[in-house]
Order: C-alpha cells, then structure tokens, then sequence
C-alpha cells in the first residue's frame, strides 16, 4: 500500500489542473497574483502577473474573498497586510527569501539603534517585523523616486539589499549607510560568462536587476525592476537580448516579444542557481491544493500588521 504523499499524488495525476484550479477560483471568489519568477505554468494561471510594487498594488485593489499569492512569503505577508479581513494563502510557506531571512528583526533594530534620528528606507524583501519598524518601504521600480522624496538633510538607512541601495546611491548623488545583504540569485551572475555572451552576440544588449552586482551593472545596457526590463525589451529596437535577472521573467518575454532572441546570463557554476529556489517551490499541484483546502493560510497579529502598513502606505501613495 502506497503511502498518504504517493496516493495524493498519484490523485492529482488525474486532475485537469487547470480546469480544477479556475473551478475553484470561481467557487472560492480567489484571485490568483503570481511574480514573474514562477514557473510559466503558473504564470499562465495567474489574475495578475507583476513585479513586487505592481503585486501590491493588485493586492490593494483586489475585491476578492480569497487571495493565493503565488510568490515568496513576504509577499504573501504584505497582501495580507493590506486586506487583513481577507483570506491569504501560500502555496509553501517554505518559499521565503534569502534577503528576508539575512535581515532578521532584532539584528536591524540593533543597526537602526546605532544610527538614532535617521529615515529607515527598506527594500520589500523584508519581513513584516522589519517592515514595521522602517519608515519607507520601496521595490526595485520606486526606491529613486522615494529617496529623491526624503529631504537631503536627513540620513538614510537602506536595507537590505546593499546591491539595489548602491545602485540608488548612484542614480540619486545621496549617501545610504547600507545594510550588507544581498540576494542569493542575483549574486551567482558570472561576469566571465556574460563576456563570453556578448562576444558571440556582439548586437545583443545587456539588460540587469539593480540587485545583481556592481561589476555586472556596469556592463549593462539598461538596469530596472523586474517590469521595467520588461518593458525594455517588448519596446525596444534591439533584436537580441542578455537578460540578467531570474529567468522566470523570460516566459513574459517571449509571450510580449515573440520576435527577438533572449539569452538568459548563466550562473557561475554549472547549475540552475540562477533560478530562485524559493519561487520554484510553488507548484500547480500546490496552488491547487491551497484553493481547495484554504490552506496554508498566512495570518498576523493585528498590531504587526498595523504597524507594517504605515510604511507600505507610504510606497503607494508616492508610487
């Protein structure tokens, strides 16, 4: 006799996911918002497909009794703190973030202790916790804009990518004391490797997350969010494209400019590290699962959520 896992998954084997999943959207009134970093079978079930600032703007807009985030934890998390009487779910609660975790609360009330009388700008690859505790909460397509805001008197804490806050450092002229994470994906991009690219693609342009590293920016041909490159490459004239940043995007791509030629950049080493392993933990089994079961379920604390929204407030309101 099979075990319990085999038995489940020999069931869904059986399944119309697809038409399961859009079955149980409708009964449940759910709203799927899926990142560009998910498997393309899940991107093609999504409501909504964005970057981090254009998922939670959908999340604030949305009239749905049900809200499956298709992403990593603390996306989940800043959903449900923008619909706390919603129900908000996570395909794997295990899909967390490297810049999330390498941030942990009471190390950065410790830093922001340090640096008393200072405006706390933080990255939203944070936790709720960290959240709460910063004053601006920007995303790779809206932190200029925010620290163009902060009046130049002020000092600035950026947390906690140091990558994304040397970037912005260098489009605003001001100085950020940084706080020294990074993301583990972005970080693999192998600079050798990406010359050997444009040596055999000599037309292609370089296009890059301001998360990857500095020596890598430096090469590029453009640098933006998540949808900024998007649109970078769906608008431009260009034919071929190098693109640096999880290769999950490149679904979009294809699907908005079927015409041109995307390379994704390699990983250092010979593996699929340029593939985020939290985002690649949800699954369509795992999505539809969530919706029929209503599990698992992210919940918070009343004044944890509270006091995370103020920041994330903020972001909307000047995004």
């Amino acid at each position: 006799m099979g075990s319990p896992a085999t038995t489940l998954t020999a069931d869904l084997s059986t399944l119309d996911l697809d038409a399961e999943i859009r079955r149980l959207k409708r009964e449940r009134n759910a709203v799927i918002l899926a990142h560009y970093y998910q498997d393309s079978e899940i991107q093609d079930l999504a409501d909504v497909i964005g970057d981090s600032l254009q998922l939670a703007q959908a999340a604030q807009r949305t009239t749905a009794d049900v809200i499956l985030f298709a992403g990593v934890h603390f996306m989940a998390e800043t959903a449900k703190i923008l619909n706390p009487q919603r129900i908000v779910l996570v395909p794997d609660m295990k899909a967390g973030c490297s810049l999330a975790d390498g941030c942990p609360v009471d190390r950065f009330k410790a830093w922001k202790a340090r640096h008393p009388d200072s405006v706390v700008v933080s990255y939203i690859n944070c936790s709720a916790a960290v959240k709460a505790e910063s004053d601006y909460i920007v995303t790779s397509s809206n932190a200029v804009k925010i620290v163009q805001a902060i009046p130049r008197e002020k000092k600035i804490l950026f947390a906690p990518d140091k990558n994304l806050g040397r970037w912005v450092m260098k489009q605003t002229g001001r100085e950020l004391v940084l706080w020294q994470g990074s993301c583990i994906v972005h970080e693999t991009f192998s600079l050798r490797k990406l010359e050997g690219i444009r040596l055999a693609h000599p037309a292609a342009k370089v296009i890059a997350h301001p998360e990857c590293e500095e020596p890598l920016l430096d090469r590029a041909d453009f640098i933006g969010s998540t949808a900024a490159l998007l649109r970078f490459v769906e608008n431009d004239n260009g034919r071929e494209f190098i693109v640096v940043t999880e290769p999950g995007i490149l679904h979009q791509m294809q699907k908005r400019a079927p015409g041109k030629l995307l390379i994704p950049a390699p990983p250092l080493a010979s593996c699929a590290c340029n593939e985020c392993p939290f985002m690649r933990l949800n699954t369509p089994e795992k999505v539809y699962l969530a919706l029929r079961d209503l599990q698992p379920r992210l919940e918070m604390a009343e004044e944890l959520r509270a006091r995370a929204q103020l920041p994330i407030d903020r972001m909307l309101a000047l995004s």
